[in-house]
């Protein structure tokens, strides 16, 4: 059996509660410096997991149409369009050395960043401690993933998502004239709640996620996580030795409010450009303390109600 000694931020369901079965955790590094918006990812993504068409409104908001991560689309390319340079100092692309940016005094050029973004796979995952069914479970890879045939579609996990993430389904109206999505789907109005899974199924045979098979650049990397974690660090340091404008690692951090990501990214601004919460936290990280606050508060009202009945008889 892999050596599976826990490093800090492991879940806590994992990988004890596999024994024999756990296996190293997986998940993806995805880096943004690299991607090119080609939107493969959303693509395999839909035709693997066989997720029903959107985005085909047009929003304003660059190439961009699909606008963030739902119940049918699990892989999310985000573009944004910046008056800033690419490097803290223009770099010279002919001999490699530090040019004078402006060198004709006209503005700096437009920069696109784009992330293909997707659910993080939280080490701490609000969505699965809100659960009442059971259909969110830690799987033996350490990922995180909706059983849609015990989802009762109760909802509980959308607002337990710091991300915004996991979302439920409601088919468009023309989907009434798509029997065979109708039947592929059950119904015409889901109701359940879906997400990325990391493409479960084909992890159990031996295959990496449709998203990481299709990038073309290779942005999206698929691994075991703790040798995502190392190689992301050694990209970092050598775009920051570049002076790439504003590289800086997202999710990586087991200290962070989630415990680290599963699926975490190099990007090359604040969180908030992106669309991302700058300091996630797992809206049940305090659920312990409530729960001890609310005995405590149960047991001095018992205490009080008691004194008062007995006082009362006297």
């Amino acid at each position: 059996m892999t050596d599976l000694a826990q490093p800090t931020g492991s879940p806590a369901a994992w990988p004890d509660t596999y024994g024999d079965e756990a296996k190293p955790r997986m998940g993806f590094f995805t880096d943004t410096s690299i991607c090119i918006g080609c939107k493969a990812c959303e693509v395999a993504c839909k035709e693997w997991n066989l997720i029903p068409e959107d985005g085909l409104v047009w929003t304003g908001e660059s190439y961009d149409n699909t606008s963030s991560l739902n119940a049918n689309t699990w892989r999310h390319v985000t573009f944004v369009e910046q008056r800033k340079q690419m490097h803290l100092d223009p770099i010279d692309v002919e001999s490699g050395d530090v040019a004078t940016a402006t060198r004709e005094g006209g503005p700096q050029p437009l920069r696109w960043l784009m992330e293909s973004d997707v659910c993080k796979h939280c080490t701490h995952a609000g969505c699965l401690d809100v659960c009442p069914t059971g259909a969110l479970f830690r799987t033996e890879f350490g990922t995180v993933v909706v059983q849609e045939d015990v989802c009762n579609g109760c909802g509980y996990c959308v607002p337990a998502c710091p991300f915004g993430v996991i979302d439920r389904r409601h088919l468009p109206r023309q989907a009434e004239d798509a029997p065979l999505l109708m039947d592929l789907l059950g119904k015409k109005e889901d109701g359940r709640v879906w997400k990325c899974t990391l493409c479960y199924d084909r992890l159990k045979g031996g295959h990496e996620p449709a998203c990481a098979k299709a990038c073309p650049t290779n942005s999206i990397q698929f691994g075991e996580l703790d040798e995502l974690r190392e190689r992301a660090g050694k990209r970092l340091e050598k775009l920051q030795a570049e002076r790439w404008n504003g590289a800086r690692l997202y999710g990586h951090d087991a200290g962070d409010g989630v415990g680290g990501f599963g699926a975490f990214f190099l990007l090359l601004d604040e969180p908030e450009v992106y669309g991302l919460p700058p300091d996630p936290v797992v809206p049940t990280a305090h659920l312990p303390r409530l729960w001890k606050s609310t005995a405590l508060a149960a047991a001095a009202m018992f205490v009080g109600l008691a004194a008062a009945f007995v006082g009362g008889g006297e």
